[in-house]
């Protein structure tokens, strides 16, 4: 196990000024007292584990970082129970692909046992800025960069910094959770594509709207449609799928989009053509 040397910081936020500020945190704008450090070098292994005030670090203009882009970093929460316990959301498995993307990027694995407890430190030090309410959490950000001063892409960085620090974060849905009801229909094939063109125009959209009035009959949000028999076809194309939106007067309309757009992505050649094919 790796020792941490706990320096607390002289300087606090007060707790009346915190506590304003956990009214609306926002995300990723607020951060907490503390930060925890850890270095690596190929002569010493981990060493030097800190928890430390929060603040700036001082790196050479010629440290490996920022020439190379030698880093990476992982994300979690911890969460503020009812009961006033704080616990955290499977640090187990963010410890284990923050070591998978260590690997990738060459550079030095850290013991899980390491990584969570420097996480358990820092949320303890700071638990006062754990937000309570539903969906408010204090977000972790554990990250490591090459450290090692000098160019060169001959060999990996010979140093390495670990850090953790904490932000407050408020609920992710700020209005609160509002599921749809969505109908997702593969039965149907429509004509083959001419390109991209040949798909959003040109009346290719008969059969998707049999999915579409089945998402109507069942009183859905949302219906997506995607064409099993060109799976192929769609992946080659980046994975482009048709959606279907519930407008204001109540009628699912087409919205084309590429996977992981916002399912409202759609042209003016799409509209057009849903108007003029089906009023």
């Amino acid at each position: 196990m790796i020792d941490f040397d706990i320096r607390p910081s002289g300087h606090p936020v007060p707790d009346a000024e915190r506590e304003a500020m956990l009214r609306s945190p926002g995300f990723g704008q607020l951060f907490t007292d503390h930060m925890i450090t850890l270095r690596w070098s190929a002569e010493r292994g981990w060493h030097d584990g800190r928890l430390e005030a929060y603040g700036p670090f001082t790196l050479d203009p010629a440290t490996s970082v920022f020439h190379y882009s030698q880093e990476f970093f992982e994300g979690l929460k911890a969460y503020r129970q009812d009961n006033g316990s704080i616990t955290m959301f499977r640090p187990d498995a963010n410890a284990a692909r923050f070591n998978g993307s260590a690997r990738r990027m060459a550079m030095p694995e850290l013991p899980e046992e390491t990584f969570i407890r420097a996480l358990e430190l820092l949320v303890a030090q700071d638990r006062e800025w754990v937000p309570a309410g539903e969906g408010n959490s204090l977000y972790l950000r554990p990250f490591m960069i090459a450290t090692q001063r000098g160019l060169g892409v001959n060999h990996p960085s010979s140093e390495y910094l670990f850090c953790a620090i904490a932000s407050p974060a408020a609920s992710y849905f700020s209005g609160g959770v509002k599921p749809v009801t969505v109908w997702l229909s593969e039965e149907y094939t429509r004509a083959a594509p001419g390109g991209t063109g040949g798909v959003k125009t040109g009346g290719n959209y008969a059969a998707a709207f049999v999915a579409q009035q089945q998402a109507v009959d069942r009183g859905c949000d949302q219906v997506v449609w995607l064409d099993a028999a060109e799976h192929r076809w769609v992946e080659e194309m980046g994975g482009m799928n048709l959606f279907f939106v519930r407008g204001s007067a109540g009628v699912l309309r087409p919205r084309f989009g590429w996977r992981g757009d916002p399912v409202d992505h759609d042209t003016a050649a799409d509209r057009d053509a849903a108007a003029r094919d089906h009023p």
